[in-house]
């Protein structure tokens, strides 16, 4: 962090001075609801809005304290239950929205008591208090229009302040209702995500306290920016400590992340934020406090999981940040394990996992997480079992419970009854004998029982992920996505650093092949260090300006990774595959802009691959109607199974209200994928699939009954999903598909599951 302090920006003046008056006001002997009363004049005056109104968390529910500009009879009348209505969902979500017609929002609630009515803008965020939304603070105008940032901005510090006031006038009911939840005493079975499998044992310790900010404005400014400034020293320390002193063995892709969660450390972007809190009258832990909010709330809206977990390091950071800042440095691993253990966080960071002593540590619950997050690569090199998105961790469960863990199924089980426990001790004893099963497989052909070879790949993303080609015995990579490498730089990755990460990985895969998908970058991959186009800020990223799409208006992005491709496979064939092909003169804009640099290098003397194979990846569904033009100048063809989904039914796979409410086995997605096999049936094209879905064993088994014969999957699928193929008889099952995608039943996975079970498939269950 510089020791020159930015200039305040205009956020950070609106905000200092209506924290000014906001001192005043808790400083003064007037009662808390009088406190309130003069708080929502003051924000509305100072951002002339002419309402603003604080709802609290009471009695369950969301009562109007206090208003400006609503009816004054309809405080403490007026109630939403969380969910409810727009002030609701900010709360029940903890977003932030930002409306010029609130009337139009879906879940737009009107309360005729309020006299609401009469204003169209409206713009919310929530109050929080120890991670949870206690509140909502809001502001409406009767002329249709957004918030500029700068107020959502101001908006979000008073905020802060707020939850300082109304906790230490006691107004909520958080704190009652987290005491009767610790007291339970009885057995409980919390669910989660399977992010690194594995079963475990021990008692329950907490990562770290929980630490809450007790003063939020700051008396001295300069003195609040030094603290600062002696934390971030410290937190670097520890973290180039940290990185040097990690052991595994042998390399590995934890590795890389190592160093690239070392790099987020000395991000300058970060610490100006931080600094830009403090000028706006914070103090030094409300400030950090303040980003890692800000992050929070971004992390739950960004739908590419590589670049909400970059934002995830971002607040493992700010967890250390904030203890060292606060004076509270005590975290379980600093104070040991004294026995068998499982740790409860609510998310980590890649170097905070290494602090702990792997003999003790059985197994990890996080509240957040996710597949690709980087601590979960690093707990699968230590071979730490793992779930994430466990709701409630904390009121759920105490320090020293008995916690029993299954990442397989997705469950602990918190304080277990006698007979729970041997359940437990039964399953692990059939899981290991499992996991022997499956290495066994790995250097067996993936042959079904009627003869058939599927060719089973994995995908990747980093260098270290070729290990797992000799860990799974998979025929090579199917996917790999070059984006990772943009995703965690600061910079953009030069032409050099690009050729020698796809040289290595070219080096580690030896004679099986790998097919590097182009850069995917953009709509939600936002790279902080290419310019965008303000105006142009997308409210469907999936859908708008990413991939092939902007690279080819990118061509100077496109030509320098075409020109690394070729020279890390000088000598050797080169599988390159374009992402998110829309229509086929894309596709034939990019093979040309590879065709020309190939003849650019050939012009300089430069060694080339021996053979280059372009392909396109099948996610968009119209390019399904125009494949009879595109298929003569392919060479491989790969649906994707994730985007294809999601366009399919105009669904957001990250929206929580919609993540299992459309099946891949349904009808509308098998017979997708059957349509496809026969149009390239009888092409000289190689017709694939890579994505989640391939990495199932049922699902897998009724793409290969679809007419699939390749799959490019997860690795930890290849095992599971060749016990599969070895069982299965082709033949019989591509028989009875037709049927089954002509009748589909009303329960399609029901449908494939009782097929395979009538007929003898290794499901794994």
């Amino acid at each position: 962090m510089t020791n020159a302090p930015p200039p305040p920006t205009t956020a950070a003046q609106s905000a200092r001075t209506i924290l000014t008056r906001l001192h005043e006001v808790m400083a003064s002997r007037t009662n808390a609801q009088g406190k309130l009363n003069q708080v929502v004049g003051i924000i509305g005056e100072c951002l002339n809005s002419e309402v603003c109104s604080i709802y609290l968390l009471r009695g369950g529910s969301l009562e109007l304290f206090a208003t400006r500009g609503l009816k004054q009879e309809a405080v403490h009348v007026t109630r939403l239950a969380l969910g409810e209505g727009l002030v609701g969902m900010i709360a029940e979500q903890i977003e932030t929205l930002n409306l010029d017609e609130a009337a139009a929002h879906p879940d737009f609630s009107y309360r005729p008591e309020t006299g609401e009515e009469l204003f169209h803008s409206f713009a919310g965020v929530p109050i929080i208090r120890r991670e949870r939304a206690v509140g909502v603070l809001c502001v409406q105008h009767s002329d249709p229009r957004r918030y500029e940032e700068i107020e959502i901005e101001t908006l979000q510090t008073v905020a802060m302040v707020l939850s300082e006031l109304i906790a230490n006038a006691d107004l909520v009911d958080t704190a009652a209702r987290i005491d009767a939840a610790e007291a339970d005493q009885s057995a409980q079975r919390l669910s989660g995500q399977k992010l690194v499998n594995g079963m475990g044992a021990g008692i329950a310790v907490f990562h770290q306290p929980r630490i809450t900010i007790e003063h939020t404005v700051a008396d001295d400014i300069e003195a609040e920016r030094h603290r600062v400034y002696a934390a971030f020293d410290k937190m670097r320390e520890q973290i180039d400590r940290m990185a040097s002193q990690a052991e595994f063995g042998i390399g590995g892709e934890h590795e890389e992340v190592l160093e690239t969660y070392k790099m987020f450390a000395y991000d300058e972007g970060w610490s100006r934020r931080i600094n830009e809190a403090i000028d706006s009258g914070l103090t030094a832990e409300a400030a950090i406090e303040r980003v890692q909010q800000r992050t929070r709330m971004r992390m739950r809206q960004i739908d590419d999981p590589l670049l909400r977990d970059r934002m995830h390091d971002l607040e493992d950071l700010s967890n250390r940040l904030i203890r060292i800042v606060s004076g509270q440095m005590g975290t379980a691993a600093q104070m040991g394990l004294r026995q068998d253990s499982i740790l409860i966080a609510r998310n980590l960071g890649p170097a905070e996992l290494l602090e702990y002593d792997r003999r003790r540590l059985k197994g990890v619950v996080l509240e957040e997480g996710s597949l690709t997050a980087h601590v979960i690569i690093v707990a699968r090199a230590m071979g730490v079992p793992v779930i994430g998105r466990v709701r409630d961790v904390r009121t759920s469960i105490r320090e020293g419970d008995l916690l029993l863990l299954d990442a397989a199924a997705g469950t602990v089980q918190v304080r277990p009854t006698a007979a729970m426990l041997d359940a437990f001790e039964a399953k692990l004893e059939i899981s290991q004998k499992r996991r022997a099963d499956l290495a066994a497989l790995r250097d067996l052909p993936a042959v079904t029982r009627d003869g058939v070879t599927i060719e089973l790949m994995i995908n990747a993303g980093l260098r270290e992920d070729i290990a797992a080609l000799d860990l799974t015995g998979a025929r090579g990579i199917g996917l790999f996505r070059t984006e990772f490498q943009f995703l965690v730089s600061a910079t953009l990755p030069q032409r050099e650093r690009q050729q020698r990460l796809y040289r290595d990985v070219l080096d580690a895969a030896g004679d099986r092949p790998v097919i590097f998908r182009t850069v995917d970058i953009g709509g939600d991959k936002a790279l902080p260090y290419m310019n965008v186009d303000e105006n142009a800020l997308e409210e469907n990223p999936a859908m708008g300006w990413r991939a092939l799409r902007l690279a080819l208006e990118r061509e100077g992005l496109l030509k320098v990774q075409a020109r690394a491709l070729m020279e890390a496979a000088a000598g050797r064939t080169l599988n390159v595959m374009f992402p998110m092909v829309s229509e086929p003169w894309e596709y034939e804009a990019a093979r040309n802009l590879f065709v020309g640099q190939r003849a650019w290098l050939a012009s300089r003397g430069k060694k080339l691959p021996a053979a280059i194979r372009y392909g396109a990846m099948l996610e968009v569904p119209g390019l399904a109607e125009t494949l009879d033009l595109l298929l003569p100048h392919l060479d491989f063809l790969s649906i994707g199974t994730n985007d294809l989904t999601q366009f399919l039914f105009a669904a957001d796979r990250a929206h929580p209200r919609l993540a299992e409410r459309y099946d891949w086995l349904s009808p509308t997605v098998m017979r997708f994928i059957a349509r496809v096999v026969k149009t390239v049936d009888g092409s000289k094209v190689a017709l694939g699939v890579c994505g989640e879905m391939g990495g199932r064993p049922l699902e897998a088994m009724a793409l290969l009954g679809a007419g699939i014969e390749r799959l490019s999957i997860t690795p930890a699928g290849v095992g599971p999903v060749k016990a599969m193929i070895r069982s299965l008889d082709l033949g019989a099952l591509r028989t009875d598909m037709p049927a089954m995608l002509a009748r589909p039943a009303a329960d399609p996975r029901g449908q494939y599951r009782a097929w395979a079970e009538s007929n003898g498939v290794d499901l794994g269950d």
